[in-house]
């Protein structure tokens, strides 16, 4: 090897950054070298997670937590006494490089960002899970075999049907070319509880003018159902006209 040191190549083998004929004989060397070949397979695998840590958006707020507590280190002061190499029969002990504390800490990076992928993964299968239990409730309230419906226009060529089980005690709206509510709006839906008062029922999704929503709650005896323009988020009580109202079928 051109390196007097074979001790020092441990990095580059990591990287696959040495000659055929280095690299063979760095191997040879690590069949006698325990500490060489541990911080080989250690720096081997810093390696892989770096692969890994281009593929992951690591949280915004880790670079700064990460940056400040490297503050809190201790570094080795320049000029300090030379390592006086390993004492005989003992282990070899080298200080961290300045290579290695930065994989170290791009691992650390990657495992972060690997963590924040997997909690944006579990987020999106609750978010799944909860589109299919929807998906469902609709299904169930459409198929009923007491399900009653009524439709009406709504102005610019949009329709609204509503849907009602009397014996799932459940509703649905379907909208049909709805028109985009105005920025910072929603569409929110309501129950009319025999005109002595409107209760919240869930609200529309305003990228989307075709779409079926079940209402959230129950019906509980509601004489029909409105639809209002209300602040995105919702309203506890309507704060506009109404843009529709339906009348729940016998």
């Amino acid at each position: 090897m051109t390196t007097a040191d074979p001790h020092r190549l441990t990095g580059a083998y990591a990287l696959h950054a040495l000659p055929d004929d280095e690299r063979d004989a760095f191997e040879r060397h690590l069949s006698g070298c325990e500490a060489c070949a541990e911080e080989a397979a250690e720096l081997s695998a810093t390696a892989a997670r770096l692969g890994l840590g281009t593929v992951v958006t690591p949280p915004a707020a880790l670079r700064e937590r990460v940056l400040r507590r490297i503050t809190t280190v201790r570094q080795q002061s320049p000029g300090g006494p030379a390592d006086p190499g390993p004492a005989p029969n003992r282990p070899r002990v080298r200080p961290l490089s300045r290579w290695a504390l930065a994989a170290c800490l791009a691992a650390a990076a990657a495992l972060g960002g690997a963590v924040w992928q997997y909690e944006r993964a579990e987020d999106a299968l609750r978010e799944a899970r909860r589109a299919e239990r929807t998906s469902g409730g609709i299904a169930a309230v459409l198929a009923a075999p007491d399900a009653r419906t009524r439709t009406v226009a709504l102005g610019d060529g949009s329709t609204g049907t509503v849907v009602v089980s009397r014996s799932r005690d459940e509703a649905v709206f379907v909208a049909s070319g709805m028109p985009r509510p105005p920025g910072g709006k929603v569409y929110q839906l309501w129950f009319d509880d025999g005109g002595t008062g409107m209760r919240p029922a869930g609200l529309m999704d305003p990228g989307r003018a075709d779409q079926a929503v079940l209402l959230r709650g129950a019906v509980d005896g509601a004489s029909g159902m409105g639809v209002t323009v209300e602040p995105a988020g919702g309203s506890a009580r309507p704060t506009s006209a109404p843009v529709a109202v339906l009348a729940f079928p016998a």
